[in-house]
Formats: structure tokens, sequence, C-alpha cells
């Protein structure tokens, strides 16, 4: 029997706490437990080692499910002491063994080069860390010939295709990147070759400067820990982040990983937890699914890591509870016994945040404001004004998003991509998600002239940035601006909004003031995007009773078929149910058009989803759109019940907007608002400010200012 150092990620006495809740009601005997429910119905069947397959074929989906029975089985073997998980492990490794290097490379379907088990070496990296980690579970107990032979024919020769064949995707600072070298280094952990890990940690120039993991944690993220192609991709990047960091913290205990760079671990999981809605799903910022939530390994991970390595948190406890299982490790004992303490099904309330951009912390920012309704319902604005999110971005600078009730209120489309859906194109990213999904249209922002922010131009839009304006991140009226000075040639943006709590009104309100500047006259586009059936509108609509065409012929508009439209003449309001409740888009236009539009136009594949928008198209050269935004109201059918259908606003109004500030007035059937906010780049909340419209003047120091009006 050959000698080991030991786990992959943990001491052997480590993983022995585990069995202590084996069979235990708990979070973590749950979560024991649904391993041995998945990996249960492959006991008693021969492993299943195919060749190449596309992306979701059986082949691609085969060797997907063997890198996770590999790694649950020896884990499970260390926790039960069950020989049959171990036999499962070592046969998965045997049979890959024995026909690995004959295997070849797959035909690479895009631009990321081959493995030869994945269509791509990012799943191949996935992969070796997963078996490497089982490999390190079973070693001690298989003979010195077995070893050899996974050792010899798999794990060395994967390794020297990722670091020499594929030096310059090993060596590039991206999630590809990151995975190459946790997948690496773990498996010179296990194998024992310090080779390996030297590679991992300081790269193939042994700088710690252009490749290597100490560079991708160092470079990869922003001082306040958020990562530049968004939450979906960060998420998948904190899995190979905290995998290694666990090895290395078991293995390497002199770099002290979780003190490294002031902490820089500890600042990027918080970042990616202060991101998350309440119903756990992730923001679909740049190239997302809608879907990916805290269920998600990674997030699992992150909540067991932070609690385990950086100290309690409440919300981290009862992101727990909502998660409804932890990482099966001994990192998670402790969350796992905090989470299952507590008394309360109430969700974690992460604080507002403005999470800055770029290595200096000086390309814009991602904003969240959050607030509570009286009953303790979360509501959540995103305001995007940081970075183009490299190859993953979308063209939607000062796009936002607005969650209240359980539901997406101002949604994102996320990706164009059935995921792993092989007829799907492949499962690969459709055409549809660079004509659709990532124009500026498609977003809850504005366009000019029917074109998309920086012409879709990703080259140009890596040149630029959001600025941040101003945060303030507390009390019963919370708000964020920012601008966008370089997304459109000759047109400059500022966006503010303003989250408003107030005792008459059931769910905090979104006050949302879009303001334009150029020299020339432009056709500006605010678009809404939102799901579900209108209830209501005060404008009366002429509907497209005999075709529906086409709104436009590109950047985004050549998929969207104009349902109906409305002429505007006094501020409206647009009212539609969605779930169980009402949302309502009061705006202050008193002139213009209002376009009702579906998704569908130029999809012959029927790849795009049939979503709905709400364009309100206006012309001027310096303009303000302002705009309302309130859930109200309850539907359930099943009870015959409906109340609260016209909600409490009835209006919003611009008093008037230039250089100073813009100012408007929010009505309602119980109360009466004066919203004022600064439009100077330079304020401060000292700044004292005195504009006049119509022969009134309005007076208010700092950022903004929200008064009842009698």
């Amino acid at each position: 029997m050959p000698e080991t150092l030991s786990l992959a990620l943990c001491k052997p006495d480590e993983m022995a706490r585990l069995r202590e809740q084996l069979g235990q009601p708990g979070l973590m005997g749950r979560s024991i437990e649904s391993l041995r429910v998945f990996l249960e119905p492959h006991l008693a069947k021969p492993s299943d080692i195919p060749g190449h397959g596309e992306a979701g074929s059986y082949a691609h989906n085969q060797h997907q499910l063997n890198y996770r029975l590999c790694e649950t089985a020896g884990t499970l073997f260390q926790i039960t002491g069950e020989q049959c998980y171990a036999d499962l492990a070592a046969d998965l490794l045997t049979r890959y063994a024995d026909c690995y290097l004959g295997l070849g490379f797959q035909k690479a379907k895009n631009t990321n080069p081959a493995g030869r088990i994945f269509h791509q070496i990012l799943n191949e990296n996935i992969w070796l860390l997963s078996m490497s980690i089982g490999y390190g579970s079973i070693r001690h107990t298989l003979s010195a010939g077995q070893c050899a032979h996974i050792e010899q024919q798999l794990l060395r020769p994967a390794v020297v295709m990722m670091t020499e064949l594929y030096a310059h995707d090993f060596a590039t600072i991206h999630n590809h990147g990151l995975w190459g070298v946790a997948a690496v280094g773990t498996c010179g952990l296990v194998i024992g070759d310090e080779r390996y890990v030297q590679l991992a940690l300081d790269g193939l120039a042994g700088d710690r400067k252009t490749g290597g993991y100490l560079a991708e944690i160092s470079l990869l993220f922003a001082p306040s820990g958020y990562y530049i192609e968004g939450p979906y991709y960060h998420r998948f990047a904190m899995r190979a982040l905290l995998l290694f960091a666990e090895a290395l913290h078991t293995h390497r205990p002199d770099l002290d990983i979780y003190n490294f760079n002031d902490q820089v671990i500890r600042t990027t999981i918080r970042a990616l937890l202060a991101v998350v809605t309440p119903n756990g799903c992730l923001p679909a910022l740049n190239d997302a699914s809608r879907t990916m939530g805290i269920h998600d390994e990674g997030l699992l991970i992150a909540a067991a890591v932070y609690n385990a390595r950086y100290g309690d948190d409440p919300a981290v406890f009862a992101l727990a509870r909502q998660q409804g299982q932890v990482w099966v490790h001994p990192a998670a004992l402790g969350l796992a016994a905090a989470a299952d303490a507590l008394q309360s099904d109430a969700l974690p309330f992460w604080p507002s945040v403005e999470l800055n951009e770029g290595p200096a912390g000086d390309k814009g920012a991602q904003g969240i404001l959050r607030a509570k309704a009286s009953d303790g319902d979360i509501s959540q604005v995103l305001m995007n004004y940081g970075q183009h999110g490299m190859d993953h971005g979308h063209f939607d600078t000062l796009g936002i998003t607005l969650f209240n009730r359980g539901e997406e209120v101002l949604r994102e489309y996320g990706f164009a991509r059935w995921l792993n859906v092989e007829p799907k194109f492949g499962g690969r990213y459709l055409p549809e998600n660079l004509t659709w999904a990532r124009q500026t249209v498609a977003h809850n922002c504005v366009t000019v002239d029917g074109r998309s922010q920086n012409d879709g131009d990703r080259n140009r839009a890596d040149q630029v940035h959001g600025l941040p304006h101003f945060f303030v991140g507390s009390g019963a009226v919370q708000a964020m601006s920012a601008m966008a000075n370089d997304h459109f040639v000759g047109v400059a943006m500022q966006r503010s909004l303003l989250l408003v709590t107030h005792e008459k009104l059931d769910t905090p309100v979104l006050v949302d003031l879009y303001r334009l500047r150029s020299d020339t006259e432009h056709v500006y586009d605010y678009a809404v995007q939102y799901a579900g059936q209108i209830t209501e509108t005060s404008a009366p609509v002429d509907y497209n009773r005999s075709q529906w065409t086409v709104l436009g012929e590109a950047s985004g508009y050549q998929h969207l078929m104009g349902v109906a439209n409305s002429r505007i003449t006094e501020p409206c309001r647009i009212t539609w149910l969605q779930g169980k409740r009402f949302n309502s888009w009061l705006s202050a236009a008193t002139s213009g058009e209002l376009l009702f539009g579906q998704l569908g136009g130029n999809d012959a594949s029927f790849n795009l989803r049939r979503d709905t928008t709400l364009i309100l198209r206006q012309r001027g050269s310096k303009h303000l759109f302002a705009s309302a935004f309130e859930t109200h109201g309850l539907f359930d059918e099943p009870s015959e019940r409906c109340h609260g259908a016209r909600g409490e606003l009835t209006q919003i109004r611009v008093v008037g907007h230039d250089d100073q500030g813009s100012v408007v007035e929010l009505t309602g059937r119980q109360l009466r608002l004066l919203v004022m906010v600064s439009n100077r780049a330079d304020v401060t909340a000292q700044t004292e400010h005195e504009v006049r419209f119509d022969g009134t003047t309005y007076r208010w120091t700092g950022f903004f200012a929200c008064e009842a009006v009698a």
C-alpha cells in the first residue's frame, strides 16, 4: 500500500468528524444522506466511459456524471468506511486510465481548445479537479501498481496537456485559468509532485504575476471582491478558487492562504453573497442563467468557507437555512449547527452595497439597494454602472433590475442559450445571444436613435465604464446615482434611483430619473422588460389587429414584434399582474409614443423566449425620463380574492431639471412627495442646491431630498 499525503481537502481525522452526523436529522446529516442517495443507483452498475460527444450529448453528460461519482464516492468512503464507495472511485479512475491516451482529442466547436474527453479544455480542468479529489480519498487503499497506472496513464498526461499543450489557457488570468491551476495544483498535492504544485501556485513563468493561483486571486477581483464577468461566472470561479484554497490550507499552511492579500478570499466571497436576490437567485448580469442561485455548489462551498475561516455571521446562517443543505466537508460543521439552531425561517438580509470594479476599484461599480416592507418582504434594486464584462459582457451600462414579493419585476433576459440542450446549437451560446440578449434594448435601459451602447462593439465597450455619482444605502429613502458619458457619441447619461419606504406604501417604491444631455436632437427609447398580464392602461391603446411587424432592423429591434402602441399626451400609468401581485409603472411623459413589444421576430429557429417589452419613445436633446414603479395588492385565484389592484400612486410629474438638479412630484391617494436629486458631478453630502422652475425655488443640501408636500 503506497504512502499518501492525506486527503486533498482536509486531514483524515477531520473527515472522521462527519461520521457522527450519519443518520442525524440536521443539515449536515441530511446533506450526507443526499450523497448516499445520489450514489446508490450506481454502486451495482459497471462504470461507463463513453467516447466523444457534443455539449449536452450522452457522452458529455456521462463524463460529467463520472467525475461527480468519483469525488462523491471518495468523500463517502472517508465518512463511512464502506468499501463499496472506494471500489466505485477506483473503478472509474482505472477505466479512464485504461483508455485516456487512446481517446484522441475532441473536435473543437468554438474558440476554446478541446480536451481528450470534453469539447473544451475548461471541462477537462473541472474533471481533473474532481477526479484528483476522489483519488486522494482512496489512494491509500490501492496497490502500488494500481496507483502507477492511474497516475502515469491518466493524471500526469492530463496535467501535461493543460500545462504544456494548452499553456496559453493555463496562464490566462480568467475563470478558465483559475480552474486550470486549481486542477493541476490539487492533483500535484494528491500524487506528491511539488513541481505541479509550484506551477499552479506561481504560474508557468514562476513570477506570481502573469499566471498561477496567487496571481489569479490577486488580479481577477476588484478591491470590493466583485468579479468582472458577473455573478454567474463568479460563482463558477468560486468553486475552483475555494477547493484549491482548502487544499492549500491543509497542505501548505505556510502560505496562510485565507489571509493572503488582505483576505482577498473573504472579500470576494462576501461580494458574491451580497448580490443574491431574496429568492436565492443570482442577478443575471452579463451572459448568465436566470435560474442560477444559492444551491449551486460554488455558493454552498462559499457559505461554509466564509463561516469556518472568517467567523460567524447571522446572515450566512440564514443563507444555509435557505439553501437547505451544506457542503459535505468538515468546514461546514459549524455552519450546519448554527443554521439548525435558528428559531426563524427569515431570509438573509444583506445590506445595501456598492461594489466597485477594476483592479484599483476605479472602473465603475454595481450598486444594490435593499429595503424591507412593513411585513418583512425585501425589495432589491440593482444598477450596473461598471465595466463591460469582457467577452461575456452586455451593452447595458445604467441598466437596472427590481425584485420584490418573490418576483423579478423589472427583468433581465440573461443569456440566449439552451445550456447543454444539444439540439439547440449544441447547447452553446445561440446567435441570438449577440443579436438580442446583449443589446441595450433588451435591458431596462435607454437606447439612442435605435442603437445599442458603443454600437454593439465589444472592443470599444471594454475601453469605457460607468461613473459612480453618489450612493446612500440606509434610511427611509435610499438612493444611488451614476453617469455614463462615453457610451453614445455626443450623449451624456445620468441615472438616479431612489428606493422609498413609506407607511402608506405596501412595498417600497422605486423612483427612476434617467437624464440624457446632447447638443442635438435624438430619438430616446426607454425600455421596460416585464412579465405578466396587463390589467390597466391610462392611455388609449391602438392594437395591431391584422399583423405584427418588427420594430427595427438591428440592435435587437429586429427581434421585437410591435403588438400595440399608444400616443402619450399626459402622464400615464400601466399596471400588469405578475404572479399574485400587481405592478404599476407611472411615467411623467406628456408626449411621445408607447410601444408594446413581444419577442419573436426574425427567430426562425424558435430560440428566443416570448418575453414582453414596453418602450417609451420620445425625441429631445436634454431630456428626463421620470418614472415610478409600485408593487401592490394581491390576487389569489384559488380563493377568488383580489384587492389593491390600482395601488396607492396616481401620478409622477416633472417639475424641472437642469445641470444643478432634477425635481419631480410623486402623488398618491394618501401621500404627496417632492423628490429633488443633484445633477452636479462634484456633489458631496454638504453641497447646497438651489434651482428655480416655473417661478418656484427649490432648495436642499446633499445628494438628494425627498419631502412630504402638504
